[in-house]
């Protein structure tokens, strides 16, 4: 069975032209361990998206609803955030050891080059936001 979505429960807040704004929980992986209580090391952050809808879309404030996105763009943000930066700081790091750099230059380089390749995403995060297309459904 494949994944076809994934999906935050959430509660909405807004209501207004520009969309849908939606409050929901982000929890790291560990927050649901039966231990999380005791060893400080869950984590919950409070989120807002704001989701284009139509205003008349039937949702009203307070209402409990679902944030879908399509799991092939979570794919895809992985590749974008953590798959991508890995392979440039691997290529610079033993390309310019290959060139003859010494190891520390090699490492300032490599760590250079990931820096390059997140302000390059920082600078078309425009671009990248338009791809992300969020969806909301009442739960």
């Amino acid at each position: 069975m494949a994944i076809e979505s994934i999906s935050h429960r959430g509660e909405v807040v807004d209501i207004n032209p520009q969309g849908t704004t939606v409050r929901f929980i982000s929890e790291s992986a560990c927050s649901s361990c039966h231990a999380a209580g005791l060893c400080g090391m869950s984590e919950f952050k409070e989120k807002t998206l704001v989701v284009p809808t139509d205003p008349r879309g039937g949702y009203a404030v307070g209402d409990e609803v679902e944030v879908l996105l399509a799991a092939t763009m979570g794919f895809k943000a992985v590749w974008i955030a953590y798959m991508i930066p890995l392979a440039v700081l691997f290529a610079v790091f033993f390309g310019t050891s290959a060139l003859g750099l010494p190891e520390v230059w090699a490492g300032v380089a490599a760590i250079g080059g990931v820096g390059l390749y997140y302000l390059g995403v920082y600078l078309l995060r425009d671009r990248l936001s338009d791809e992300y297309v969020f969806t909301i459904k009442k739960k």
